[in-house]
């Protein structure tokens, strides 16, 4: 087995509960890993043999481009899309970060983290 990793995925977004975040729009990032078995493309050196990391970058922008009030959605329809599309998925952890939240103090970011194994 084997994990693939996309650290800091950026993103210029509308995800919030509050009506100027749906306007404004805020920055984010995205880090996404997954599990998956990397002996053959290790050997074989083809693109074929393994996940695409553009295939998931792709997952992640497109579903950052559709706006949702709480990450936790955003979070869990990245995850369903990637064990959907790329079935040789067995695990997934995202994480989906705001930066410069609104929320009355001075945060650098709030993440959401989740996990998933393929069932």
């Amino acid at each position: 087995m084997g994990i693939i990793k996309l650290k800091n995925i950026r993103t210029f977004s509308f995800h919030g509960c509050l009506v100027e975040e749906s306007k404004i729009g805020s920055d984010y990032t995205v880090d996404l890993e997954i599990k998956t078995d990397l002996r053959k493309p290790s050997f074989s050196d083809e693109l074929a043999d393994t996940v695409d990391y553009v295939h998931l970058n792709r997952i992640v922008v497109e579903e950052m481009a559709i706006r949702s009030k709480l990450l936790e959605h955003v979070a869990q329809r990245i995850i369903a899309r990637t064990f959907k599309e790329l079935p040789e998925v067995s695990r997934i952890i995202v994480s989906v970060s705001k930066i410069n939240p609104p929320i009355g103090g001075d945060v650098e970011a709030v993440t959401v983290q989740m996990e998933e194994y393929r069932s």
